[in-house]
């Protein structure tokens, strides 16, 4: 565990080397939490993205929306939402993800919303709910950007919620991991879908709600989390 976290520093340090300087260069020189760090101690940025697609390579990113958590605090003052410029058919994005034409316009470029999260994400895990969503656009933004991808420390509450469900892969039923299905199983409230800072904030609520149910009051790490 500890080679592979040196392993991992040496990595960071390497991508800082290549990364011009700005929010994206601070976030690789700035290490992310220790694996034994206490939940109750632990600096996370509940992310999500809206896109066009699900491939990285030629799908774009239209939204990012985060939030704080700090302990078992949400850090509502932290939230934001950054709208990103792109291509998309008339009224795809407005019907899909609740953005407008315009908004999407006058949106950011896509090096500001990497160099966005980046700042908000520095000396924090990234909690996503099917993070390999969030690291592969990230990464792909990131490099055609800057030339470098974007590695990140993850909590995923997809994984968090297979273990609250206690069973093997095949005896889940189908949906039961997206994020209602896993809020509703929590007895969390419903909400509104496809909003990046929506999502982000019902993302960090539940990972509050898996905790509760997965320590029985006991003290995790961040190291249990992701095991």
């Amino acid at each position: 565990m500890i080679l592979h976290r040196l392993a991992a520093d040496l990595h960071r340090h390497r991508l800082a080397q290549r990364a011009p300087g700005g929010p994206l260069r601070d976030y690789l020189q700035t290490s992310p939490p220790d694996p034994g760090t206490a939940v109750a101690r632990l600096r996370l940025l509940a992310l999500d993205l809206e896109t066009t697609g699900l491939d990285p390579r030629r799908d774009a990113i239209l939204a990012a929306g985060f939030v704080p958590v700090d302990g078992l605090v949400v850090r509502l003052s932290g939230a934001d939402e950054v709208v990103c410029r792109a291509e998309v058919p008339v009224g795809q994005s407005a019907a899909v993800h609740g953005l407008t034409d315009d908004m999407v316009v006058a949106g950011v470029e896509p090096d500001e919303l990497v160099a966005r999260v980046a700042s908000a994400l520095a000396g924090r895990v990234l909690l996503a709910h099917h993070a390999p969503l969030e690291t592969g656009f990230l990464s792909a933004a990131s490099q055609r950007a800057f030339g470098v991808p974007f590695p990140a420390t993850v909590v995923d509450t997809m994984e968090l919620h297979r273990r609250v469900l206690g069973a093997a892969e095949g005896a889940i039923p189908p949906g039961a991991l997206r994020l209602p299905a896993a809020r509703a199983h929590l007895r969390l409230p419903a909400h509104r879908q496809h909003r990046a800072l929506g999502d982000a904030l019902a993302t960090a609520e539940l990972y509050l709600a898996q905790v509760a149910r997965l320590s029985g009051g006991r003290a995790m790490t961040l190291r249990a989390l992701q095991r």
